[in-house]
């Protein structure tokens, strides 16, 4: 009997408001056997031009205005979550809210998975206190480029394979 490979994806959102719906930039990292192979990138068109978080991730309506809606990125994401266990996000709870309602908002039922939060497995594995993505990083020696999705996915991939590698159950 053969093992199938041990599969996981991280995700990390960035929003343009503070409404669930607002996504305008999204990565995931897909990790098979402890070793990332494949991330994406997409910028995403929010339903709204109004920018409350620019500042913070440096996404405004002029960077996103001709990319594709939630709906239309919807197809490349559900290929890199198929296949996963689970998804790692950094604050989970937030992630999974803005996918849950950027699926209600385009009519697509969302995918039926386990979340694992990576603040939670920092703080279980390590003691990790603060436990803000860039402490994490900080303690275990991972490169950051805070609040742009595609760092901070691959920062979320690289702590449950962290964690993994010192024996946590994930």
């Amino acid at each position: 009997m053969r093992h199938k490979p041990s599969v996981f994806a991280a995700i990390d959102f960035e929003t343009a408001d503070r409404c669930g719906d607002s996504a305008c930039a999204v990565a995931v990292v897909t990790v098979e056997n402890g070793e990332i192979i494949d991330r994406i990138y997409q910028l995403i068109r929010p339903p709204r031009q109004d920018f409350e978080f620019t500042y913070l991730h440096g996404i405004a309506w002029e960077h996103v205005k001709d990319q594709p809606t939630f709906q239309e990125a919807w197809p490349l994401l559900e290929k890199h979550l198929k296949d996963a266990k689970f998804v790692a996000a950094h604050n989970a709870g937030f992630d999974r809210n803005v996918l849950n309602t950027c699926c209600a908002q385009a009519g697509i039922t969302p995918p039926r998975i386990r979340y694992e939060c990576t603040m939670q497995i920092a703080r279980r594995v390590w003691r990790i206190y603060p436990t803000k993505l860039s402490d994490v990083c900080r303690h275990l020696g991972i490169n950051l480029n805070h609040h742009h999705a595609g760092s901070d996915a691959e920062a979320c991939a690289r702590i449950v394979i962290a964690a993994m590698e010192d024996g946590a159950e994930i």
